[in-house]
C-alpha cells in the first residue's frame, strides 16, 4: 500500500521509498563541467495529491540510458531517495535519487492501486446517473426521449462517461467528474428554466445532457495519469461529442432536422465564444443557458477547489489558472 504522498514531502532530507506516477520525462544530459562518468536526467512524477520532481543522479552513461528507456508517461515507478529543498528556504522541493544508494524502477499494473494516483470523485457515480434519468424522465418530446433512450442504452458509451474526468487540470479532474460536472450543469438548467418558463425545457435538459459527451473519449486514464488521448489532442471534445450526437440521430427515423440542428448548435456553442474552442456563439436562448450553466459549475469548482488546496498562510492567492486573486478567509 502507498504510504508516501507527494503533499507530505516537505521536509528536506526526508528519505523517500513508495511509488509514483510519471507525467512525463527529459532525456539523460551529461554532467556539465565534470569528467565524472554518468549522465541524469528528470521525470515529473505525481499522484493524487499533486506533483514533484524528481532527478536521477546515474553512474553510467549505458545504465542511465537503459533505465530511462524503461519508464514512458503514465507508467509507476518505485522511487528510493530522499527530499531536497532547493533554493533553501524556498519551500521548492524536489526528489533526488543518487544510483549508488537509490533506485528507480517501473512498476508492473498488480504492483499498485490506480486510485492512489488518479483521484475519483466521493460522490456515488451510479447514484449521479440515476439522478440524472429521474431528471430526463421529465422530458415530453418524443423524439428527444428516443434520442435520450439510445444514448442510455449505449453500455459502452455510458460506462465511458461514468469513469471519465471533466478535465484535465482544470475542473473536476478526477475519475466520475463528468458525471459529476454534467449533472450540476443540469440542476442549474432546471433552476433557469423554473426563472424563464420560456425556455424549451426538453431541449435544455437534453443539450445539458449531451454537451460534453466528447470528453469520454478526449480523455483517458493512462497508467497512472490523466491525458488527453490522440483524438482529444487533434479534434477535441466538442467536435467529438457534434459526431456522437450526429452519429445517433443518424441511426433513427424521422427525426425532426431543425431539433437535430439546434442540438448541434449547443454541442457547439457551448464554450461560447471562437478564442474558448466554439465553433458558433450561442444563437438560441437554450445554448445561452446551457454555456453559462457549464461556466457557473466549471468556474465555481475551479476556485472551491484552488481556495480548498491553498498552503499559504497569506489572504490571497495568485494563480495562472484563472489569471488573477483568490480570497481566502
Amino acid at each position: 500500500m502507498k504510504k508516501q504522498y507527494v503533499n507530505a514531502l516537505t521536509q528536506d532530507g526526508d528519505r523517500v521509498d513508495d511509488k509514483f506516477a510519471v507525467k512525463f520525462k527529459k532525456p539523460p544530459v551529461s554532467y556539465r563541467g565534470s569528467d565524472k562518468p554518468g549522465k541524469w536526467f528528470e521525470l515529473r512524477l505525481s499522484d493524487k495529491t499533486g506533483e514533484i520532481t524528481a532527478k536521477y543522479w546515474g553512474r553510467s552513461d549505458k545504465q542511465t540510458d537503459e533505465l530511462y528507456g524503461t519508464i514512458a508517461k503514465g507508467d509507476v515507478v518505485h522511487v528510493t531517495g530522499e527530499v531536497q529543498e532547493y533554493p533553501r528556504g524556498s519551500r521548492l522541493f524536489s526528489i533526488s535519487v543518487d544510483a549508488a544508494k537509490g533506485k528507480l524502477r517501473k512498476c508492473q499494473p498488480g504492483e499498485y492501486d490506480i486510485t492512489d494516483y488518479v483521484a475519483a470523485t466521493k460522490k456515488d457515480v451510479k447514484g449521479m446517473v440515476n439522478e440524472m434519468k429521474v431528471m430526463l424522465s421529465s422530458v415530453r418530446n418524443e423524439h428527444l426521449r428516443a434520442l435520450l433512450a439510445k444514448y442510455m442504452e449505449d453500455a459502452k458509451l455510458m460506462q465511458a462517461f461514468m469513469r471519465s474526468p471533466a478535465a484535465m487540470e482544470y475542473h473536476q479532474n478526477y475519475i466520475g467528474g463528468l458525471a459529476e460536472h454534467t449533472l450540476n450543469v443540469m440542476r442549474i438548467c432546471v433552476n433557469l428554466c423554473d426563472i424563464h418558463p420560456e425556455l424549451d425545457r426538453d431541449l435544455v435538459l437534453t443539450g445539458a445532457f449531451l454537451h460534453d459527451f466528447g470528453k469520454v473519449k478526449e480523455f483517458e486514464v493512462s497508467g497512472g495519469i490523466i491525458d488527453v488521448s490522440h483524438e482529444g489532442m487533434l479534434v477535441g471534445h466538442i467536435i467529438i461529442g457534434y459526431e456522437i450526437l450526429s452519429n445517433k440521430i443518424n441511426e433513427m427515423q424521422g427525426f425532426p432536422k431543425e431539433l437535430g440542428l439546434k442540438l448541434l448548435h449547443i454541442i457547439i456553442s457551448h464554450h461560447g465564444r471562437p478564442e474558448y474552442g466554439a465553433s458558433k456563439e450561442p444563437q438560441l436562448p437554450e445554448a445561452v443557458a446551457i454555456h453559462h450553466a457549464d461556466q457557473c459549475d466549471a468556474r465555481v469548482d475551479l476556485f472551491l477547489r484552488l481556495k480548498r488546496e491553498a498552503n499559504t498562510e497569506d489572504g490571497w492567492l495568485w494563480d495562472k489558472k484563472i489569471k488573477g486573486h483568490i480570497y481566502l478567509r
